[in-house]
């Protein structure tokens, strides 16, 4: 399973709440929860996602276990999240919804581009191929499904 995309660059320890402020929450309306993505960490950044890696620092996802975290990153259209640790519980959140997450350190720039393959373990930007921890095979195809819910019809 290989994607591409470029690089919007956020800071570690991006917990659920500045993904997804609270105050979103009381709707299940995905759109206004696209529209306020990261919005207490940078008002402009859910205007840069669409087609976007995010290349972030360690424990991405830490907080509250808010499924809508991953939810909201994934509707916004990045393609993938890459950082060198993920709390666990956002982790099975966001394979779960088939958003697909690379736990790896790179170097790069906002708007670089990123390409990645989480078959063979790797993800390359400006020029770097970074070696990473390959997703297990099931990891892969419940992304490959779109998530969970829809591998489960396929192969329930």
């Amino acid at each position: 399973m290989q994607g591409k995309g470029r690089a919007v660059c956020v800071g570690a320890d991006i917990d659920t709440d500045l993904v997804i402020a609270g105050r979103y929450l009381r709707t299940k309306d995905r759109s206004i929860w696209i529209a306020h993505v990261f919005e207490d960490l940078d008002p402009s950044l859910a205007s840069r996602l669409n087609g976007a890696v995010i290349v972030a620092g360690k424990n991405f996802g830490c907080g509250s276990s808010r499924e809508q975290a991953a939810i909201a990153i994934r509707e916004a259209g990045v393609v993938a999240v890459v950082a060198p640790s993920f709390a666990r519980i956002f982790f099975r959140n966001a394979i779960n919804i088939g958003l697909p997450l690379i736990e790896c350190t790179i170097t790069c720039n906002e708007g670089s581009p990123v390409t990645f393959d989480l078959t063979e373990g790797w993800v390359e930007a400006e020029g770097k191929k970074y070696s990473t921890r390959p997703l297990s095979a099931k990891m892969r195809e419940i992304l490959a499904a779109g998530g969970l819910v829809n591998y489960w019809r396929t192969h329930g």
